[in-house]
Order: structure tokens, then C-alpha cells, then sequence
């Protein structure tokens, strides 16, 4: 009975190459038959390639048009904020001031009346 002779570095990388080969030809073999398909096929592709993009910037454009339309909105409502806050500082500080007036006159009434029982304590001495 014969050895078994395993196959050296050489057979083996020339086996791999032929089988590659091989392949190869069986690919361009099958791509020549479907050459008239493969064309229908690349003009469907693209055909479906061209109408995702269109959907695509159509998505961006909607999407840029609602960020505007938020950021408009936004600015409006901040706007509003900045009128409403403005306005109730103001009334604070009418407010404010009405208090300083009515604490003056309240003072200047209570200074008068302590005035009137010191004059009048004043006379009933003399």
C-alpha cells in the first residue's frame, strides 16, 4: 500500500488558483446571459435610488420648515415672556411706589397727631 503524500505549499496554492479560475469564468459566463436583465435591473435600481433621495430632501425640507416654524414660534412666545415679565415689574414697581406714598402720608398724619397731643400737653402745663 502507498503512502498517502500530502500536498505541498506550491500544489496547494496553484489548485486554489485554478479553482479561482474556475469561478471566475463561471461568473462572466452567467453575467453574459443576464446582460439584458442586468441592464433593466441597474435601471430600476437607480430609478428607486433617485425617488429615495427625492423623499429624502422632501423629509429635510419638512423638517427644516417645522424647525423654522418652531423657532418662530419660540421667538413669538419668548417675546410675549419678555412683555409680560416687563409689565409685571412695572406694576411692582407702581406698586412700590404707591406703598412709599401711602407710608409718607401715613407717617406725615402720624407725625402730625403726635405733634397736636404734644402741643396740647404742652398747654394744659401752662
Amino acid at each position: 500500500m502507498r503512502e498517502f503524500k500530502e500536498p505541498s505549499l506550491a500544489d496547494r496554492q496553484s489548485m486554489a488558483a485554478k479553482a479561482r479560475q474556475a469561478q471566475l469564468e463561471k461568473a462572466r459566463a452567467k453575467a453574459a446571459a443576464n446582460a439584458p436583465k442586468l441592464a433593466e435591473l441597474q435601471e430600476a435600481r437607480r430609478a428607486a435610488s433617485q425617488a429615495r433621495d427625492a423623499r429624502s430632501a422632501e423629509r429635510k425640507a419638512q423638517k427644516l420648515a417645522a424647525a423654522q416654524r418652531e423657532a418662530a414660534a419660540r421667538e413669538t412666545e419668548n417675546a410675549a415672556r419678555t412683555a409680560a415679565l416687563k409689565a409685571a415689574e412695572l406694576d411692582r414697581e407702581a406698586s412700590r411706589a404707591a406703598d412709599a406714598v401711602r407710608e409718607e402720608a401715613l407717617n406725615a398724619r402720624r407725625k402730625a397727631e403726635r405733634d397736636a397731643r404734644y402741643a396740647a400737653r404742652k398747654a394744659r402745663k401752662k
